[in-house]
């Protein structure tokens, strides 16, 4: 059978959308990593899936899986792709939808100029929230890799996120570093890791290494972790521009208990069909 698909980014996050709600199909993580690939398949970071709710107060149901076919919980640029095809798509005539996730309620609202602004919810700070091994809560913990120690912040936006401040993004031991400490003990269902360099209190540049897809060009969640991480600790200040290599990110977020609300672009790219 052939399956009608869309391909979008968001600052260089890349994704393939597939509308589970006019089409139907059983998706299998083989099926994922076939068309993930860049050379062979459609080429992407994740895979979104867009169904029809589980329960009556949300309008759709986003499931997320990563190149390498994992399922994760979250993806905050893969958010703001999905907002804009359900309402491209006619899915929904709605500018605000809620939308239930592997990693719980969020909320999209369309503006019109086409910036999508995500309610992530509050962050997740208590260490078995994350989930991160650690006897009590801290605004980072000391962790080990190779005889070398580095203090991270572990928070979850949804997702397991390790934050980790560095001088430079650009020198930052990103492809060597990140793998290391996407696997480390501390984190049982891995993480994401972000490289932080503060520009100044209300701007800081980003590189993430994403669990189960490597460096992206931007990571929605990662910029939210990466923004909560740094307001925590006094290096900046709310609202906070993101730059990430594919673009910015406006993250605002008023202290604990509070949600992070992200704002950013969510681009079409073309439209496709594959063989399942």
């Amino acid at each position: 059978m052939l399956l009608r698909f869309t391909k979008m980014h968001g600052l260089g996050n890349d994704f393939m959308v597939l509308d589970l709600v006019s089409q139907h199909a059983h998706v299998q993580p083989r099926h994922v990593k076939q068309w993930g690939d860049r050379n062979f398949g459609v080429g992407f970071d994740q895979l979104l899936i867009v169904e029809p709710p589980s329960t009556p107060d949300a309008d759709f149901r986003y499931r997320i899986f990563n190149c390498d076919g994992t399922e994760v919980e979250q993806c905050g640029n893969g958010a703001r792709c999905f907002a804009r095809f359900v309402v491209d798509k006619r899915l929904t005539s709605k500018k605000t939808i809620r939308v239930e996730t592997k990693g719980g309620m969020i909320e999209l609202t369309i503006a019109n100029d086409g910036q999508v602004t995500v309610d992530m919810g509050p962050p997740r700070l208590q260490p078995e929230q994350v989930p991160f091994k650690a006897d009590g809560e801290a605004l980072s913990y000391p962790l080990e890799v190779d005889g070398q120690r580095y203090d991270l912040a572990a928070i979850s936006m949804g997702n397991p996120h390790g934050v980790l401040r560095v001088d430079d993004v650009d020198s930052a031991p990103v492809r060597t570093l990140g793998p290391k400490l996407e696997i480390h003990e501390s984190f049982p269902q891995k993480a994401n890791i972000g490289f932080l360099q503060i520009v100044n209190p209300h701007q800081a540049r980003l590189r993430v290494w994403e669990r189960g897809a490597g460096e992206t060009l931007a990571c929605g969640t990662g910029a939210c972790a990466a923004a909560v991480a740094g307001i925590r600790q006094g290096w900046l200040q709310s609202p906070v521009q993101i730059d990430l290599p594919g673009g910015r990110l406006s993250i605002e977020w008023a202290g604990p208990g509070q949600p992070v609300m992200m704002t950013g672009p969510a681009v079409r790219v073309f439209e496709g069909q594959v063989r399942l």
